[in-house]
């Protein structure tokens, strides 16, 4: 108790002295900005995580082609988990001796379970909300349902052998599955009527969605328990790999509020290791002092452990109090662009920016404070050092590995956890050296040069592994604003091109060989761009290399669902755009019977060049060598296929072809027509699944800008609190220059060339830094092109040279005040 008295009286002087002003703004920058970067990210990804529910209408849903047992529908009660049902197939309609293949849609009283559906009776300008499908007896349908069977509202359209009465016009639906049943026409009706329609017999293709929403420990429960009751043709959606063009926008996004988060705790930590360097050199003699009256090493070290405990602990609270208040600002500035129902804060995310504060803090203040411990008492006579102890290296390992798991918390992604760490370690360490090599041949070349410059540089050669620390923390800070504004500047330009402003919004499917042509000369025609025309053939992967593809898959893998089903599979010449060849080449003679496989695809079934595929096609064996392996993005709206073969190889085969192709809305009635003189042609719109996706896109954009502002407010004031942390040595340094003849003048101009070169090579070592750490993000973490950032290069150096060069003149703006005998007295 006399102890942490102690430590209490002296963190209060401190205090009032300034001495731990420095340490205490730099722990409440990081404490605040990753307090609120945590509540902000946790509330976006909850608020995210609901929105993309809506996307399938329910918390979790198992698609099976058959009603599921009524035992696993009492256990999902039993477990207080609220149900829905949805019942999906194509069904034709005839009105006026017109023709339409519609998507037919029974849900059941409680459908959605989450997210709502739009109607209107006259124009889309007057949207209803709805939280209910139809009633009984009442058919809901898009536009083009009626005007392609000239009805009007409130006239009867037949489904099978039940006539329903259209009553309102569908516009948003939530959980479009993106298959040929939602994106036909939609004509939505209630389930009791589903018997009366004599539709669905035995044998019929029908897709049937069980719907579940509660919380998620009974979800998570109860999926465990159904997982392995479910058969090769029932599964559980996830919205990550049932929805790839919003789950791979979701997974970068999610990385990218990771990398903020990490961004601020690397900046700060620097800060935090840099103050307490400072402190700990100005509580040398008082330590020295306190070893005289017979203070233990031990009981110096907890003395001034027990201050900084203290001291975290009160600005962790102050630091999360103004991060709580920030994210709510960030919240309301950007109400327009969230849901209507944004996600409550969570306490466990406050408590998280407390224990983030505190690790931090220790992890990068012990080492410095490990050289309190090791003062000795004569150094009330001579004005030694003990050397730092060979233990602090140990605290300096901790120090790292805190960050490791504070990055792997964040970003809750392996990869990227590796990927910077590892690569920044070992670059920082690289570049130490050659930071050292730097110093020490501008050390010989100090005699070519004038005074000012002389007097410049030799303020960094003075204490070459204090520059080296000075050089590495301000490119750790460069760096780390580089990769925010950079990443975040491709993630949405990778964003912009994923979805241009004239994305496909149809696919054309079923269109026969003998159609193709008259097909193409009609779009050309109506002036309609398109992807291209791709073959369709359906088979099915059963063999690698001779062995059964059953015994090679992993359960709930990729390969699973891809060898389960039929596989759509094309021929071309031309590597189709937005693939690209990640291994092999794209077929290098005219040899037939070669495939290219999908990357993932290839990697969950251990897919290797040079393998035997055998597949069944038509009811006959086909055997392709795999030649390529390419990535391909899912999310661009147009065809993809896991397998492309040779040209020659599939051609004998009978199939059809299909396209994308963007079509404006004022020409949606050209659809009609295109139906009207190709039958077999199926169309399927996918407008709002477009405008889904821009939104979720542009909420993501936003929430982006707002983490890099706070990830630049604290580089810069981080920046200016390292500047201070050598600012007691230049004091001493400019008082013994001015007892000797140095004018002011002279002084100012050897500060503005000491950091604007400290800042210059920073600048430059940080772009070297820079430019690995995004290839390895790009291509290891992100899954993103990765293009040389040439700008960074210049960039960089000129933006470190003004930056620190400027920040750091103004800092020490007072030492060149100082009279030279108050300071040489006091020391």
């Amino acid at each position: 108790m006399n102890l942490f008295g102690l430590a209490l009286r002296l963190l209060w002087r401190d205090s009032r002295a300034g001495e731990l002003t420095i340490l205490f703004l730099a722990l409440l920058i990081a404490v605040t900005s990753s307090t609120a970067i945590t509540l902000f990210s946790d509330r976006l990804e909850r608020t995210m995580t609901d929105q993309t529910a809506e996307f399938l209408a329910a918390d979790m849903v198992i698609s099976s082609h058959v009603p599921i047992p009524e035992s696993w529908l009492k256990k999902a009660t039993g477990m207080k988990l609220d149900q829905a049902q949805t019942a999906e197939f194509s069904s034709v309609l005839i009105e006026h001796d017109e023709l339409l293949l519609a998507g037919i849609k029974a849900v059941s009283e409680q459908y959605p379970l989450r997210g709502f559906l739009k109607t209107t009776v006259s124009d889309y300008s007057a949207e209803t909300i709805e939280h209910q499908g139809p009633p009984p007896g009442f058919a809901w349908v898009e536009k083009r349902i009626l005007s392609a069977l000239k009805l009007n509202l409130g006239d009867p359209v037949t489904v099978g052998e039940k006539k329903l009465i259209t009553s309102k016009l569908i516009t948003y639906e939530p959980d479009k599955q993106g298959d040929i049943y939602s994106l036909s026409p939609r004509v939505m009706m209630n389930q009791q009527d589903l018997p009366e329609t004599g539709i669905i017999q035995p044998g019929s293709h029908v897709h049937y969605f069980f719907q579940f929403r509660g919380e998620p420990e009974q979800l998570a429960e109860f999926k465990r328990w159904v997982k392995p009751h479910l058969n090769l043709a029932q599964r559980i959606l996830d919205i990550h790999e049932d929805r790839p063009e919003l789950g791979s926008a979701l997974n970068r996004a999610e990385r990218y509020l990771g990398l903020s988060s990490i961004v601020i705790i690397i900046i700060s930590g620097v800060a935090i290791a840099m103050a307490t360097r400072r402190y700990t050199e100005r509580h040398l003699d008082a330590t020295a002092i306190l070893r005289c009256l017979g203070s233990k090493q031990n009981d110096v070290l907890g003395l001034f452990i027990g201050q900084f405990l203290i001291l975290g602990l009160l600005t962790s609270a102050i630091g999360c109090a103004l991060g709580w208040f920030a994210q709510e600002i960030l919240f309301t500035l950007l109400r327009d662009l969230l849901p209507q129902t944004v996600a409550k804060p969570g306490m466990l995310a406050v408590f998280f920016g407390v224990m983030t504060g505190m690790t931090v803090l220790m992890g990068f203040a012990l080492p410095p404070l490990l050289q309190l411990r090791k003062v000795s008492p004569v150094r009330v006579l001579r004005r030694d050092l003990a050397p730092l102890p060979a233990s602090a290296w140990l605290v300096y390992g901790l120090a790292f590995s805190i960050v490791g798991v504070l990055i792997w918390r964040y970003t809750e992604d392996f990869n990227m956890t590796v990927t910077l760490f590892c690569t920044g370690l070992a670059l920082l360490l690289i570049l130490g050296l050659l930071a050292h090599l730097i110093l020490v041949l501008t050390r010989r070349s100090l005699s070519n040069l004038s005074l000012n410059w002389r007097f410049g540089l030799q303020g960094l050669l003075r204490d070459s592994r204090a520059t080296v620390s000075q050089i590495l923390a301000f490119t750790i800070t460069l760096v780390a604003m580089a990769l925010s504004f950079t990443v975040r500047n491709d993630l949405i330009e990778n964003w912009r091109q994923q979805l241009p402003e004239h994305a496909p919004n149809h696919f054309a499917l079923n269109i026969f060989p003998d159609q193709l042509s008259p097909v193409q000369a009609d779009f050309k025609e109506q002036g309609i761009g398109g992807s291209q025309f791709y073959p369709v053939i359906r088979g099915r992967l059963t063999e690698i290399n001779g062995v059964p593809v059953q015994k090679i898959v992993t359960k709930d893998s990729q390969g699973e669902n891809a060898t389960h089903r039929e596989l759509s599979l094309t021929w071309t010449k031309n590597l189709p755009e937005d693939n690209k060849i990640v291994k092999g080449s794209w077929w290098p003679t005219e040899k037939k019977a070669e495939v290219s496989v999908e990357q993932k695809l290839a990697e969950s079934l251990k897919i290797n060049l040079g393998d035997r595929l055998l597949f069944i096609v038509g009811g006959q064996q086909l055997t392709a060598t795999v030649s390529s392996i390419r990535s391909l993005r899912w999310d661009t709206m147009k065809p993809n296929f896991y397998m492309i073969f040779s040209p020659g190889t599939l051609e004998s085969f009978p199939g059809t072809f299909i396209t994308s192709f963007y079509l404006p809305e004022n020409k949606k009635n050209y659809l009609n027509q295109l139906v009207k003189k190709f039958p077999a042609i199926t169309i399927l719109e996918v407008d709002l699944i477009l405008k889904q996706f821009k939104m979720i896109l542009m909420q993501l954009t936003q929430a982006i800008n707002y983490l890099l502002y706070f990830a630049l407010m604290a580089g810069f004031t981080v920046l200016f609190s390292a500047i201070y942390s050598t600012l007691d040595n230049r004091i001493y340094e400019s008082a013994l220059l001015r007892t000797f003849g140095a004018n002011r003048v002279l002084l100012r101009i050897m500060h503005l060339i000491e950091f604007t070169l400290l800042g210059l090579v920073s600048g430059i070592l940080a772009a070297i830094i820079s430019e690995a750490l995004l290839f390895m993000l790009y291509t290891r973490a992100l899954s993103m092109d990765y293009q040389p950032t040439y700008y960074l290069w210049i960039a960089l150096p000129l933006i470190g040279a003004f930056a620190v060069g400027i920040t750091g003149r103004w800092g020490v703006r007072h030492v060149v005040n100082t009279p030279p005998l108050t300071v040489l007295r006091d020391s």
